[in-house]
């Protein structure tokens, strides 16, 4: 059985991780969609969908590799539209796992399951608080994988934060 997977990843952080195991528990195979794909660089969208394959790769071990295949999802301003999209680019899958209540009454309209991801510490593990504290100088390296951490050390996250 194969399963959706899509999140923005604005880093790959330790919660990322946990919801990409709590997936692979429950599927064979995990089609992981990076969204916003299409946008370009910016405050919210810091990372390219590249930027962020390669934090992901770099962060999983081959097992997991084994079991997931990467695509990129664009954005498009209707939630319809924008589930079409996804199924000409991901092949057939059974299961969707998210927390978001629209996208869940969409997929379950097509009589696919939709499955909530367990949060991990989600008052500390966000994108947003993590790109905050990379900006400002603070302690952030504990919330993302070891592997997350190279890529945006090698990317100078924190200049390329701060200066957007």
């Amino acid at each position: 059985m194969n399963g959706l997977l899509i999140g923005r990843f604005q880093p790959f952080h330790l919660g990322h991780l946990e919801a990409l195991q709590f997936a692979l528990s429950k599927v064979d195979k995990l089609w992981l969609g990076l969204g916003s794909s299409n946008k370009p660089i910016e405050n919210t969208n810091p990372f390219s969908a590249e930027e962020r394959k390669k934090m992901i790769l770099s962060s999983i071990d081959d097992s997991m590799k084994n079991k997931i295949t990467i695509y990129f999802i664009p954005d498009l301003d209707n939630h319809v539209k924008w589930i079409e999209k996804i199924d000409t680019i991901v092949p057939k899958y059974e299961i969707v796992f998210s927390n978001d209540s629209l996208i869940g009454s969409l997929y379950l309209k097509k009589a696919v399951k939709v499955i909530p991801i367990p949060f991990l510490k989600r008052d500390q593990l966000s994108g947003t608080r993590i790109r905050d504290l990379i900006k400002t100088d603070q302690k952030w390296d504990d919330l993302v994988p070891f592997g997350s951490k190279l890529v945006l050390e090698m990317l100078d996250a924190k200049n390329r934060l701060k200066i957007l």
